[in-house]
């Protein structure tokens, strides 16, 4: 099974590759991140945040509905990162 990929990790990939000005600290684990309320991200953003996703983790999305569900917040981001690591390493 391949070691679990933490939440930091998660905060540190969206910061890079989406050029984020702000410190890892600053996105809580249930910051939208597609709401004005929260990070603000558009659909060109969840384009490099899922080729950010299979760089830096392995890991892509099948399609629209996963990514809905997937891309909310860093806690679904950790989950779907998780799950489907683990469903690789079976």
């Amino acid at each position: 099974m391949p070691d679990e990929i933490s939440k930091n990790e998660i905060r540190a990939m969206l910061i890079k590759s989406l050029m984020l000005k702000m410190p890892p600290e600053d996105i809580g684990d249930d910051t939208p991140l597609f709401s004005i309320d929260g990070l603000g991200l558009d659909s060109i953003d969840a384009l490099e945040l899922v080729v950010s996703m299979e760089k830096s983790f392995g890991v892509g999305v099948a399609n629209s509905g996963v990514a809905q569900v997937a891309l909310r917040d860093v806690n679904s981001l950790h989950e779907y990162i998780n799950a489907e690591r683990a469903k690789k390493a079976e």
